[in-house]
C-alpha cells in the first residue's frame, strides 16, 4: 500500500478542508497519515510522499522548520512542495525577487531588523500616507497592522526584533476584495474572493474576514500562471493572492508553503487536488 503523509503540526491537525482530498485518496487504497513536522519522533522515511499542509505554527520556530525542510533535500521528489522552493518562500522578501523577474507586486519596502529607515522616512520617500506593516516571516497576518507616521514608536519597537515589510494600504481590498487563485500541478483549479470585516484590512477568517467562491476573468488566471512560472520549479499546489487595481493584478502573496486551499468552495477541487497528488506519487518509486 502506498503511504502519503499530510504533514500537520502538534498544534494543528489535518483540517476538514484537506480531509476532503485525503478521503478520496483513502478510498482509492492509499494510506494517509498526519504526522506533525514538529514531532521529533516522526519517521518521514516511511512515506512515499510528504505533502506540506497544516504546519501553521512554523513561523514560531522558523529556524527549526527550515532545518526540517532541508532534511528532505537529499530525497528529491519526496516533499511537496519542493523544499528548495519553500525555503525561499518562508521570507516574504521573495516578493522582491519575483518583481525582478517580471511579477507586478504591491509596492514594498523592506526594513531590516535593527537597522534602516524610520517609518516616517519610508512614508515620505514613497509618498504614502497609510501603510500596512508586516513581519517578513509570519503567517495568518500575525504581527501585521495598519500604520501612519504617527505610529513611529510602535514601528521602531517591532523593528528592533523583526525584519519588516512596509506596503501602502490598498483600499481595493475592502472595496473589491482580495483574490485567491488556486492551482494544482500548475493548472488553475478554482478561486475565492476574500474580504475583511468592516474597519479592518485582514481578510483571514480568524480576524473576522469572509470569503466566497468567485470566477476570475481569463486574464487574471493567466497572470497567476505567469507568476507560478517565475518560481522555476514544478509545484504540487499554489495559491496566488492579489488585488485588481486599474486593470492590473498586483501580487500580495504567493502561497506555496502551507496555504489553506478552499477545497470546499468547489465540488471538483478535492478531486483535482487528489489527482495532482497521485501524479507526484507516480513520479517516485515506492518505499519498501
Amino acid at each position: 500500500m502506498q503511504r502519503i503523509a499530510f504533514a500537520a503540526s502538534l498544534a494543528y491537525p489535518m483540517s476538514a478542508d484537506d480531509a476532503l482530498a485525503a478521503d478520496l485518496l483513502r478510498a482509492e487504497g492509499v494510506e494517509i497519515e498526519t504526522p506533525a513536522w514538529d514531532d521529533p519522533a516522526a519517521d518521514w522515511g516511511r512515506f512515499d510522499l510528504v505533502v506540506i499542509r497544516s504546519v501553521w505554527n512554523y513561523h514560531h520556530a522558523a529556524d527549526r522548520y527550515a532545518a526540517w525542510l532541508r532534511s528532505f533535500l537529499p530525497h528529491p521528489g519526496l516533499l511537496w512542495n519542493p523544499p528548495e522552493a519553500v525555503l525561499v518562500n518562508l521570507d516574504k522578501r521573495y516578493l522582491l525577487a519575483l518583481a525582478e523577474r517580471g511579477a507586478e507586486i504591491v509596492p514594498t519596502t523592506v526594513r531590516l531588523m535593527g537597522e534602516g529607515e524610520s517609518l516616517q522616512a519610508i512614508l515620505h520617500r514613497n509618498g504614502w500616507s497609510e501603510v500596512v506593516v508586516k513581519p517578513t516571516i509570519s503567517a495568518g497576518a500575525e504581527g501585521a497592522w495598519r500604520a501612519t507616521a504617527a505610529e513611529e514608536a510602535r514601528f521602531d519597537e517591532q523593528a528592533r526584533t523583526r525584519s519588516l515589510l512596509v506596503q501602502p494600504f490598498i483600499p481595493e481590498i475592502a472595496d473589491r476584495g482580495e483574490w485567491s487563485l488556486v492551482y494544482f500541478a500548475g493548472e488553475y483549479s478554482h478561486a475565492v474572493i476574500k474580504r475583511p470585516m468592516s474597519g479592518d484590512f485582514r481578510v483571514h477568517l480568524h480576524h473576522g474576514g469572509s470569503n466566497e467562491s468567485a470566477s476570475p476573468p481569463a486574464w487574471l488566471v493567466a497572470q497567476g500562471k505567469f507568476i507560478l512560472s517565475l518560481v522555476g520549479q514544478p509545484l504540487l499546489y499554489a495559491r496566488v493572492d492579489g488585488v485588481e487595481r486599474g486593470g492590473r493584478f498586483l501580487l500580495m502573496e504567493l502561497e506555496i508553503n502551507e496555504p489553506f486551499l478552499y477545497l470546499a468552495h468547489d465540488p471538483d477541487a478535492p478531486r483535482r487536488f487528489a489527482d495532482a497528488i497521485r501524479t507526484m506519487l507516480h513520479r517516485r518509486p515506492s518505499v519498501s
